[in-house]
């Protein structure tokens, strides 16, 4: 069974990549680590690290190597992060080192979240009903983007060889919670941020009246329910059954219905042509959350277009995640990659056997992965959680 821990370039360079490998093979039980390769901006608190508590990484930048003449006429090209220069190619090591250690490499590959190259690239970002753009999500339309992350995963994979890529963010992305420093005096509920992340730019409008979608209808409706959304003194739900009903709460708006449906095709056509470019030894995992259908992700379709998907489940009891999965694996094929993502965060995990209860009750419903998150984020003494969890569900992960 896949075992694995999202981890950060600057987390082994800290530790050292001998100790990195002790933590996470030797005390936490797991065979596989998923290092950032593809990154966005963020503040980080690192209880571990001798050097930096406080960590800035730069926006939209990469953890490796690049091949230049893959890149020499690209409209949108990546930036090696001054990480790279400064303390090495940390993605070299761990596969210089993998087998020696026996610890598989994960890269995972933020691809269309990056605020510094949609600030580059105005042109190629997602953009509301009223043509705002969202600095933070390259679309998934657009020929560029698609192209810059096809060639990322490309290079890294035909560069480096790694065991797995995990592709974060190959969608379109929500409107609250993706930038910095938000403002929002209306109270945005879960329809008014859906609305808001909606993508009428040129490339979405184009992909999509080639494909028979009235658009511009659909972009009227949408600027509609943002203007009365705006207007009203508090917040008030226009879709009640939303978002339990999913697109069908949409129904009464056939032009709105049509082009809800046609958005999971450039996400899963993406998927597909990075699958595609990638090294044939490398597998292709989507990370995904459970309601992903938010973001253009049809997950029936998605998995089918790689080799499987990481389902994230933050903040869910143990019975949430049960009844997920059993969903999730009568979706997926039962030959395909299905895993599990779980955070270490407190007092989202209580404890070890908080821990352990929502692992079991993933790999009884059908996973055969676990993701935890995140090496460089938690207290030490954390990873002896993982352990836990990892002895106490043994049985099961043989069994899979």
């Amino acid at each position: 069974m896949h075992l694995s821990m999202w981890t950060y370039p600057w987390d082994v360079q800290d530790q050292g990549v001998e100790r990195t490998i002790a933590d996470l093979r030797d005390r936490a039980g797991l065979n596989t680590i998923s290092l950032a390769t593809s990154y966005h901006a963020g503040r980080f608190l690192q209880p571990r690290s001798p050097h930096q508590k406080a960590y800035f990484p730069e926006d939209g930048t990469i953890y490796f190597e690049p091949n230049e003449a893959l890149w020499a006429d690209m409209e949108i090209r990546p930036l090696v992060a001054r990480n790279v220069a400064e303390r090495g190619d940390i993605l070299s090591a761990l596969i210089g080192a993998r087998e020696q250690t026996g610890v598989k490499v994960s890269c995972w590959t933020v691809c269309l979240h990056n605020t510094r190259l949609g600030t580059a690239h105005p042109e190629h970002v997602t953009r509301n009903a009223f043509g705002n753009p969202n600095y933070y999500n390259l679309c998934p339309s657009s020929p560029a983007a698609r192209t810059y992350v096809t060639t990322l995963v490309r290079d890294v994979s035909a560069r480096y060889r790694p065991d797995m890529i995990e592709l974060e963010s190959p969608n379109f992305m929500g409107f609250a919670h993706e930038y910095h420093h938000e403002k929002d005096g209306v109270g945005l509920n879960p329809e008014d941020d859906f609305l808001l992340s909606l993508c009428f730019c040129r490339h979405c409008t184009a992909r999509a009246q080639s494909a028979g979608i009235n658009v511009e209808a659909a972009r009227g409706t949408v600027a509609g329910f943002i203007a009365e959304m705006c207007a009203r003194e508090i917040p008030e739900k226009q879709f009640p059954d939303f978002p339990e009903l999913g697109l069908d709460a949409f129904n009464a708006h056939a032009d709105l219905r049509a082009f809800l449906d046609w958005r999971s095709e450039p996400v899963t056509s993406l998927i597909a042509e990075i699958r595609e470019a990638t090294h044939p030894e490398t597998r292709v995992l989507l990370i995904d959350l459970a309601d992903g259908w938010l973001g253009g992700v049809d997950l029936h379709d998605a998995v089918r277009a790689c080799d499987g998907v990481i389902l994230c489940c933050y903040s869910m009891a143990s019975e949430t995640v049960r009844t997920l999965f059993e969903n999730a694996r009568s979706v997926v094929p039962t030959d395909s990659f299905l895993g599990v993502g779980l955070r270490l965060y407190y007092p989202e995990m209580e404890n070890a056997a908080a821990l352990a209860a929502r692992v079991d009750a993933a790999i009884t419903a059908g996973a055969n992965a676990v993701n935890f998150y995140n090496y460089g984020l938690v207290p030490e003494k954390r990873l002896d959680w993982v352990r836990f969890a990892r002895d106490r569900v043994s049985q099961g992960i043989d069994r899979n």
